[in-house]
């Protein structure tokens, strides 16, 4: 009857089947966070840090758990150092939902419009350029590294900003609204492990900072004159008018272009 007792815990009520599905789901949400990223493999060393700990205390290594100990006293603030492109990325996305983007739609047609007939023009003309535009997450620590503009989207600003030989061709346009808010912006580039080596730097800025907001970003090269479009850690390459549009409104990523995920590209079957 003792026993009986003592393994009650093994009958979870129904608080802690919900106490289960939470862990899980926020277990979930962090691992989505960090795979394909440098914080996967340095969660793979801690493990094994962990795994020769737990074997240095069954065989009573002294010198090895004294070792492992006295690291593991600094491991929480090394975790928070190490970790904080992770953390911040994680922290910018609490709360979003595939539910919340489904319904959140840019500020009028007449930005959308821009926007498109801007990046059209520049990938004519084969500027290079990189547009970000806000949505729920504000962008506004990055528009403070570059040039205040505050002036109305319009095809021919973002023509002009991103003339070769310009002041502030060489960072990114920030959109709030229907404002051009800064250009020349510096933007941060994906920690990802990125193996499409055709992918310049304007790429790359675009991926990082889809990884830690939920802007859209739009992409012209240079070189390809291609337009391409970052969001939520995906970028799309060789958009159209009609899909940019499409995303510009709120879509996600198509299934049917080439997609960059951090580490790989994926094209259709």
């Amino acid at each position: 009857m003792r026993i009986v007792e003592q393994l009650q815990f093994l009958r979870p009520g129904w608080t802690d089947l919900i106490e289960i599905i939470i862990v899980a789901v926020l277990l979930y949400r962090v691992l989505l966070v960090m795979q394909r990223t440098r914080a996967m493999q340095i969660t793979l060393g801690v493990v094994l840090l962990a795994f020769l700990y737990g074997l240095a205390r069954l065989l009573d290594l002294i010198l090895i758990r004294t070792l492992l100990e006295a690291a593991l006293q600094y491991g929480a603030i090394a975790v928070l150092v190490v970790f904080q492109p992770e953390l911040r990325a994680a922290l910018a996305r609490l709360g979003q939902s595939r539910m919340i983007r489904a319904f959140q739609r840019m500020e009028g047609s007449r930005v959308t419009d821009e926007v498109i007939e801007g990046a059209e023009r520049l990938a004519r003309a084969r500027y290079g350029a990189i547009i970000a535009v806000e949505q729920e997450v504000g962008l506004g620590e990055y528009a403070e590294t570059g040039s205040t503009v505050d002036a109305r989207v319009s095809a021919e600003m973002l023509t002009t900003i991103f003339t070769p030989y310009s002041p502030l061709h060489d960072g990114a346009v920030i959109i709030v609204g229907d404002k051009i808010r800064a250009a020349g912006a510096i933007l941060p580039l994906t920690q990802s492990t990125v193996k499409d080596r055709s992918l310049g730097t304007r790429h790359r800025a675009a991926l990082g900072l889809s990884e830690e907001t939920d802007a859209i970003i739009v992409v012209v090269s240079e070189e390809t004159s291609q337009i391409s479009v970052a969001v939520g850690g995906r970028l799309e390459r060789h958009v159209g008018t009609d899909r940019l549009r499409t995303i510009l409104q709120g879509a996600t990523p198509s299934s049917e272009s080439p997609i960059v995920t951090g580490a790989t590209v994926m094209t259709p079957s």
